[in-house]
């Protein structure tokens, strides 16, 4: 009884050749899915981004909000524009890590609500944009690397800190006043901008890598931070994002928008150059070419073959109609009828009713035999294949034994 029970589930041989050939890919999918997991675990807590005040990251600035709160310094994380422009309110420190990311309209309301509250603004790596709607009056350099760089300016800030990591961008401006600092080839990569009467100074800093914790305690990198950005009780740390809402408030455009114009005429081109190529190398109907075989193949196989084919397709009009073709063509030099009027049955068949002095009994007349319609079924035309073969047959022997003139008489 166990022996039968445990023939009763055992594995045929098949399902345990599939079981042979697919567990090793079933396996790799298990430890995709396993390491899937384990990952997702692992990373399933807050992660923050780069100058992110809550990101022990090597990018991260949580070391250097810390120390402003150690100081007495609170420090409130934005992420739109709307949240900054209420978050800014007098006696403020408003930095914004990445304000290039910010769209026209979204930098001239910020710049609208925060420029006439006492404060300081300090903007990191600013572009084009941003300075037209906080600082016009500046132009951006071409960026170079960071390095500890000197101070070689009168600012306060400045001065006590000494030595700092800056670089990036390279700012110039004719306004008087301004404080330039750290300077590469000339050009500041620190510059502060002095407040327009009660309102708040814009600080540009070219590079924010003294902010990051991994330099913030190389050289006077956390004095400079602290100062700059400790200078009120409350910083407002703006993170702006590319899903802000008030981002889209600007002119919406499609994919197409964004592509040049001589990109578009260039795409034109090569959609109309595969089109050609298409054309060139497409398979075009021709006159058939004769080609060697690489092995001589029995006509008996050829023949076969067709016939399967034939089968297979269902053709039994086709196969008959070679068949009556390939009989007239063989019976009508024997009736002494031209390769002209082979195929024409006003002509043939009465050669074949004079020539021939017995027809075979076929159960059919030759009109019908040899110009008739398909068979109906498979049954048919192998009776008409036998009934064509006895026809040739007959008249073949006929030729054979007829009585042939002497040529003497």
């Amino acid at each position: 009884m166990t022996t039968a029970a445990t023939d009763g589930f055992a594995l045929s041989p098949a399902t345990r050749r599939v079981w042979a050939r697919s567990r090793g890919p079933l396996l790799a999918i298990l430890l995709l899915v396993i390491s899937g997991i384990v990952l997702a675990a692992l990373q399933s807590g807050e992660q923050y981004g780069r100058l992110d005040p809550r990101s022990a990251d090597r990018s991260g600035s949580r070391a250097l909000a810390q120390l402003l709160a150690a100081r007495g310094v609170s420090t409130q994380v934005v992420t739109t524009t709307e949240e900054a422009a209420a978050a800014t309110g007098p006696d403020t420190t408003l930095l914004v890590t990445n304000p290039d990311v910010l769209t026209k309209r979204q930098l001239t309301g910020l710049n609208a609500a925060t420029a006439h509250t006492p404060g300081r603004t300090v903007l990191i790596a600013p572009g084009v944009p941003t300075l037209n709607a906080f600082a016009p009056q500046v132009q951006a350099g071409t960026p170079v690397g960071n390095a500890p760089l000197s101070p070689s300016c009168s600012l306060p800030e400045a001065r006590r800190a000494g030595s700092a990591l800056l670089g990036g961008v390279r700012y110039t401006t004719p306004a008087d006043g301004t404080d330039r600092c750290y300077l590469v080839g000339g050009r500041p990569t620190l510059l502060r901008l002095p407040a327009a009467g009660a309102g708040r100074d814009t600080v540009l800093l070219g590079s924010a890598d003294l902010l990051h914790n991994q330099h913030l305690a190389e050289d006077g990198n956390a004095s400079l931070a602290l100062q700059l950005l400790g200078s009120h009780k409350h910083l407002v740390w703006y993170l702006p994002s590319v899903s802000d809402p008030s981002s889209a408030q600007d002119d919406q455009r499609g994919f197409l928008d964004l592509i040049p114009s001589g990109w578009r005429w260039a795409l034109l081109q090569l959609a109309f150059a595969a089109v050609l190529a298409a054309l060139w190398r497409a398979r075009r109907l021709g006159p058939l070419v004769p080609e060697r075989l690489p092995v001589t193949v029995p006509a008996a196989e050829t023949t076969e073959g067709h016939a399967r084919l034939y089968e297979q397709a269902n053709a039994r009009d086709r196969a008959s109609a070679v068949l009556r073709a390939a009989t007239r063509t063989r019976l009508a030099p024997l009736a002494g009828v031209s390769p002209a009027h082979t195929h024409t049955p006003d002509v043939l068949v009465p050669a074949l009713q004079a020539h021939l002095t017995s027809l075979p009994d076929t159960g059919t007349d030759l009109h019908t035999l040899l110009f008739g319609p398909a068979p109906a079924d498979d049954r048919a035309l192998v009776r008409l294949a036998d009934q064509l073969d006895e026809l040739e047959s007959s008249l073949v022997s006929q030729e054979r034994h007829a009585p042939r003139e002497h040529p003497d008489r």
